[in-house]
């Protein structure tokens, strides 16, 4: 960010917000990817098997229990307090999930252990369980990591030009627009960007997760699409047979749920991330990686940054060391601010006020006019 960013007691809220709409430098860095390393602690680059499993353990301890005391005790409380007991536990057992995710896009990192089979391993398991295709994602994923901040090339929330714009974009240009599109954005995007790539990069064909033979996927990754979709599939039935043992009903409020809850939170982390009036997007004549990766911001989520492992106030480091363990990440953060100085970005704004101030101001990324360096992308909101 601007100096906010840069200071060791944080800034008033009012100045974080100023500093962090400072657009930053697009210039080519003064520093090097391997000047950055040098700056962080060598244990922040290694990996524990038992650290990780440790804070896996952790939050499936917590989701068994809310899980426990939801199913026990529920049914005996009163209806007035039913009502606010079963809300309670779909957002808290949602936010524990979402950390569950958290761990499982650190195996597609290879950053939960040094054994690639015990992370894919894990992975798989815990993505399936949350009805994510785990190497599908994986792969596509790697692909945002090595594009990100190209118009051409990136894999998700890639913005459109003026020109790239739907029919519709100016009647949604205003609050009940707005709201509308954030809702449909938090609820089906997940779902959406799985099934049918929306809001992903154009492909000259139909692209989907689930197709191992889609222009995703090169040839040698497509049997480990079968498995992603296998993984998935056999969750879907355990929970089918869930249904007709427990029905329809327990089913949504025990599982169905709480999932929407981490579906939501995962695009909005996501978006957010990626989604900042301050940020430039390139087109192939300005990319290179080390901008594309300091084209991020971090966020503060308050205490569900612990909750979600940190991957909200941790993401412009994990960007430029995707190997590195959660638990490394803020001691990488603090350890790299000086060296970027105003390439970093941080925002402290309320994410509630964030996510509606990017959607009505980032609507779409132009050049700025006059401006020689025609492949630098800014957002707009002017139709």
């Amino acid at each position: 960010m601007g100096a906010g960013g840069r200071m060791s007691v944080p800034p008033s809220p009012k100045k974080s917000e100023f500093n962090s709409l400072k657009r930053v430098p697009y210039s080519k860095p003064p520093f090097t990817l391997s000047e950055i390393k040098k700056a962080i602690p060598p244990h922040c680059f290694q990996r524990s098997v038992l650290r990780s499993f440790s804070y896996l353990l952790y939050d499936f301890i917590l989701a068994s229990l809310f899980y426990y005391v939801a199913t026990n005790y529920f049914h005996n409380l009163p209806q007035p307090l039913s009502y606010v007991a079963w809300p309670l536990y779909w957002a808290m057992q949602g936010w524990i999930l979402t950390g569950v995710w958290v761990i499982a896009h650190e195996c597609g990192h290879h950053a939960f252990s040094d054994y690639q089979w015990l992370d894919d391993t894990v992975g798989l398991i815990l993505h399936s369980s949350l009805l994510v295709p785990y190497f599908s994602w994986k792969y596509s994923h790697r692909r945002h990591h090595s594009n990100t901040g190209s118009l051409e090339r990136d894999e998700v929330f890639v913005p459109k030009k003026k020109s790239g714009l739907r029919w519709w974009a100016k009647h949604f240009n205003n609050p009940p627009g707005r709201f509308l599109s954030i809702t449909i954005q938090l609820t089906l995007g997940w779902p959406l960007y799985l099934a049918f790539n929306v809001a992903g990069r154009p492909y000259d064909r139909f692209a989907c997760h689930y197709d191992p033979y889609g222009p995703i996927f090169s040839d040698r990754e497509r049997l480990q699409i079968y498995i992603s979709d296998a993984g998935v599939l056999a969750v879907a039935y355990a929970l089918y047979r869930l249904v007709l043992a427990k029905g329809v009903g327990w089913v949504i409020s025990v599982y169905g749920v709480p999932l929407l809850v981490v579906n939501a939170f995962l695009v909005m982390i996501t978006y957010l991330q990626h989604t900042h009036p301050s940020l430039p997007h390139y087109d192939s004549s300005e990319w290179d990686w080390m901008r594309g990766a300091l084209s991020t911001v971090d966020r503060d989520y308050g205490i569900l940054n612990k909750v979600f492992h940190n991957i909200t106030d941790t993401h412009v480091a994990h960007h430029l060391f995707s190997t590195m363990p959660h638990y490394h990440a803020m001691a990488a953060t603090k350890a790299i601010k000086p060296i970027l100085g105003e390439y970093y970005q941080f925002d402290g704004m309320p994410v509630y006020k964030a996510i509606w101030r990017e959607a009505k101001e980032c609507l779409y990324v132009e050049p700025d006019e006059g401006d020689k360096d025609k492949g630098v992308f800014w957002f707009r909101n002017k139709l």
